[in-house]
């Protein structure tokens, strides 16, 4: 399933660790780059390409919240609901992306633009409220400054 150049990358990876298993996680992070999200199928091949088990690959994947195990929008959206974005909004702005975009907390908007996952804390609490777009940082949100942003993701 994975292509030669893939391959190769997971090889190079595999050959800066003593141990297999610790090119586990940049290894998942390429099969989810190549498609989209960590189906069975993916996973499969990461077991392969590091001679692991699969329940190891499994495990490893289902413990990281960076992982997706279901496909998402072209841009995956994090915002953080935790204590201090919350207190500054963050709630408000969830239902704001809800109405606006049509993105459920934990879904994928019916064009496929966006997915939404609510993060616990994202660490930006003096900054707050904050989100990621895709790997992109973004804080002292409001309403106006989230539609300004996701302007440039189409």
């Amino acid at each position: 399933m994975f292509n030669d150049t893939v391959l190769k990358e997971i090889e190079g990876i595999k050959a800066k660790y003593p141990d297999r298993r610790s090119a586990l996680l940049p290894s998942l992070y390429i099969a989810q780059r190549e498609f989209g999200w960590l189906s069975q199928e993916a996973m499969t091949c990461v077991a392969r390409s590091l001679n692991l088990p699969e329940a190891v690959v499994r495990g490893t994947a289902s413990f990281y919240s960076m992982y997706k195990h279901r496909p998402a929008g072209r841009h995956v959206i994090q915002l953080c609901t935790n204590i201090s974005c919350m207190i500054l909004g963050a709630e408000r702005l969830v239902d704001f992306l809800e109405t606006r975009y049509g993105v459920p907390a934990n879904g994928t908007s019916g064009d496929g633009r966006f997915s939404l996952v609510i993060m616990e804390c994202i660490g930006a609490c003096g900054t707050a409220p904050a989100m990621l777009v895709n790997t992109d940082f973004y804080d002292n949100l409001s309403e106006k400054r989230i539609e300004e942003i996701l302007e440039n993701y189409k």
